[in-house]
């Protein structure tokens, strides 16, 4: 088993920046049409080919943790040079609401970890969730908000890299 912390990759808001304005894409960002059976139309995403490269030299293990699953090796990993990574299989959670508000993947993700530190980036976290994994996860966790206008950005991956490093120590 390695070592190494686990990161959890939302791709909405962390990756591809859906609430940017919509007439202006990121700087250092591409444009993909992404198909999908139950969608009428493509899918506009933006994704900047240089988070790859920095998400793999953050000493984390990957793990998709988006409702693309695993399509998202086969849309968003190439584009951003990623490997094929493993994912968190929402199956029956996924966009089912939880009287206590915490949102639908945080019990699955929480389950995925089996207490190994993990980071987990978003656009989607909210308190509860916070409140739900300090109370059911037993080793350090980072529940790190992007937000979904902008994508991961430099601060971002410094918080990241600190996180990894102090659960490396």
């Amino acid at each position: 088993m390695s070592r190494r912390p686990l990161l959890f990759l939302d791709v909405d808001g962390p990756l591809n920046p859906y609430a940017a304005q919509p007439e202006r894409r990121p700087e250092g960002y591409t444009t993909i049409r992404a198909t999908a059976p139950d969608r009428p139309r493509p899918l506009r995403v933006w994704l900047n080919p240089a988070h790859g490269p920095a998400l793999l030299g953050l000493g984390y293990d990957l793990c998709w943790a988006t409702t693309w699953m695993n399509t998202a090796n086969e849309w968003i990993a190439p584009v951003v040079g990623l490997p094929v990574l493993p994912y968190v299989d929402f199956d029956d959670a996924l966009f089912a609401e939880r009287p206590d508000g915490v949102h639908w993947k945080t019990e699955a993700i929480v389950a995925y970890a089996e207490g190994r530190p993990f980071a987990w980036v978003d656009d989607e976290q909210s308190p509860p969730d916070g409140e739900f994994v300090t109370a059911h996860h037993p080793g350090p966790a980072l529940l790190h908000h992007v937000n979904p206008r902008l994508g991961l950005r430099e601060g971002d991956f410094a918080a990241l890299a600190g996180f990894a490093a102090t659960v490396r120590t």
